[in-house]
């Protein structure tokens, strides 16, 4: 069975976005862009809310033949175009940028995908992932903790009716002074 990770830049206190979406707090720099990009590279396929596809696809399908961009930032476009995205989306029409839209039931399909052969998958946006929770569809969490506390905004984990235990597999610290938690789900759930 496929394995999907939620990984996503957190603030230490919990934020993945400010007030307003605010963002600005979440510089990734060049160390972390290039081990984003290594680690999307890994992946089989991206699953998207609406929201953080379309702030996604804004930027990186443009990246590339930006001539302000850094070559890190350039090769994150090319890698985030080339990845396969499922989108879900009640409200969107289409799609682009290596995409795929299900207006339907996210549980399901992520379900259905999971059993599908193929390598790791990656969700990010809370919105979707808080929903796959609640349904115990995620196999690992990277929390990339940055160093700032933002007081307010989305947090990167909703109110859960049960305890998901996880057990630490790997920490990494950026030169940044981001610090990348590593964990998966384990056998046995507390109810």
């Amino acid at each position: 069975m496929r394995k999907l990770i939620y990984a996503l830049n957190v603030s230490l206190d919990g934020f993945m976005e400010g007030p307003d979406g605010d963002l600005s707090w979440s510089d990734a720099g060049e160390e972390l862009h290039r081990h984003f990009a290594e680690l999307d590279r890994s992946m089989d396929t991206h699953l998207y809310g609406r929201r953080l596809y379309e702030n996604m696809a804004a930027f990186w399908p443009q990246a590339e033949n930006d001539p302000t961009a850094a070559d890190y930032e350039r090769e994150y476009g090319r890698v985030w175009v080339s990845v396969p995205k499922v989108v879900f989306s009640t409200t969107l029409d289409t799609v682009d940028w290596n995409s795929r839209l299900v207006k339907g039931n996210a549980a399901e399909e992520v379900r259905r995908l999971k059993a599908e052969p193929g390598g790791d998958m990656s969700v990010a946006g809370a919105g979707l992932a808080g929903s796959l929770m609640q349904e115990d569809l995620i196999d690992e969490y990277r929390m990339y903790v940055h160093p700032v506390l933002v007081g307010g905004g989305t947090r990167m984990f909703p109110l859960l009716q049960q305890y998901i235990p996880l057990e630490l597999i790997e920490t990494q610290r950026f030169n940044s002074g981001v610090i990348m938690l590593r964990y998966q789900r384990t056998a046995s759930r507390v109810l």
